[in-house]
């Protein structure tokens, strides 16, 4: 469990983080949106972790307990709206596509001054109706609750190069392949090779938000090749990891 404090409101503001900077596990009384302008970020709590590249934000709602990690020089940017403000009706943290126009909304919305003219709150009415068609990410690292299969969580965080199969896995660990293909469904909601991927791309993007050479991370993330983690990515993602660098 996350050791949290309280902050009763979610401030609106822009900062930055250098890399490697965290902030510790906390909660808001008001939802809040958190966008990286520059670098990548990583969101935790105790149901998982969510990575926020410049292309995407996370929608945290009130109450939620959670704790960030920089990637790379992040320019964080966090907007904080009153819990009868959820044009989305979400109730758990997730992570939102960002295009150029609700970037913008972002980036303009948190700098200075923080009044309550009026130009300010039609600005806060834009950005929240585009919200509204900000498409869904599959971005989330779920943590499972059973130590078998967290076991087996744990050694591919450690290395997500690691490409054995779930029944090798399940031997180090003493758990029959079975059981934990069970557990994958139950604990994680996903497919033991879905997670899997979903890790890659996770380690991915805190690498490339190191500079490291897109072979590099293939190799270090487990792809056969450059070429299939390319597709992955793009799969994933909209864009390359070349793309994504630049």
């Amino acid at each position: 469990m996350l050791e949290t404090r309280h902050v009763a409101i979610a401030p609106t503001r822009a900062q930055s983080l250098p890399a490697r900077a965290a902030i510790d596990a906390h909660r808001h009384d008001d939802h809040q949106i958190v966008y990286a302008g520059r670098g990548v970020l990583t969101v935790s709590t105790d149901e998982g972790s969510w990575v926020v590249p410049a292309t995407r934000a996370i929608w945290i709602p009130a109450g939620t307990v959670h704790a960030h990690q920089a990637h790379g020089d992040c320019e964080l940017h966090l907007v904080g709206l009153s819990p009868a403000d959820n044009p989305l009706g979400l109730d758990r943290p997730t992570v939102l596509g960002v295009g150029s126009l609700l970037r913008e909304l972002i980036l303009a919305y948190t700098r200075p001054p923080h009044d309550d003219g009026p130009a300010r709150e039609r600005l806060r009415a834009v950005l929240l109706d585009q919200l509204c068609t900000s498409p869904h990410q599959p971005l989330h690292l779920p943590t499972p609750a059973d130590p078998r299969l967290g076991a087996v969580c744990a050694i591919l965080r450690a290395n997500p190069a690691d490409g054995r199969t779930l029944v090798a896995l399940g031997r180090e660990v003493g758990a029959s392949n079975r059981t934990l293909t069970r557990l994958c469904q139950s604990d994680l909601g996903m497919t033991f090779p879905q997670w899997r991927t979903q890790l890659r791309l996770h380690h991915a993007l805190l690498l490339l938000a190191g500079h490291a050479p897109v072979t590099t991370v293939a190799r270090q993330c487990g792809w056969a090749s450059a070429s299939a983690f390319i597709d992955v990515f793009r799969q994933a993602f909209g864009h390359t990891p070349g793309a994504h660098l630049r």
